[in-house]
């Protein structure tokens, strides 16, 4: 149930290209978030990518450590926010999450952003299939 497995992370190529070119994107700061309606060969609903940009963070640990926070949070909000709402559409999407934030964030702050990232993709592909 809070698991963050491989198969749930977006590691594909051609499917990340696909993602960026012809993806959706909104944001809740300080999240930048492209997502996209695909079949993917994963049996999860959902394939994410987190990234921070060396370009702002030039410490690999501050952008481990942003990273960790946000696949926690994540981890512990996917079920209940956006995986019972896809699985019950029989969607698969694939997202990716851009932190653009210019400072280290508490996980607080980052878990309150992500549960608004998550409402908002649920109401984007909620109007989608209506």
């Amino acid at each position: 149930m809070y698991t963050f497995k491989k198969e749930e992370r977006l590691c594909n190529k051609r499917l990340l290209k696909k993602l960026f070119t012809s993806g959706s994107s909104f944001l809740v700061y300080p999240f930048r978030v492209v997502h996209l309606l695909e079949l993917l060969p994963s049996s999860y609903p959902v394939q994410v990518l987190v990234a921070v940009p060396k370009r702002k963070f030039k410490r690999a640990a501050d952008r481990n450590l942003l990273k960790r926070r946000v696949r926690e949070a994540y981890r512990l909000h996917k079920d209940f926010s956006l995986y019972s709402f896809l699985s019950k559409k029989n969607q698969q999407i694939m997202l990716s999450l851009h932190y653009i934030g210019n400072e280290i964030a508490d996980y607080s702050v980052i878990e309150k952003k992500l549960l608004l990232v998550l409402k908002q993709l649920n109401k984007v592909y909620g109007e989608e299939i209506n």
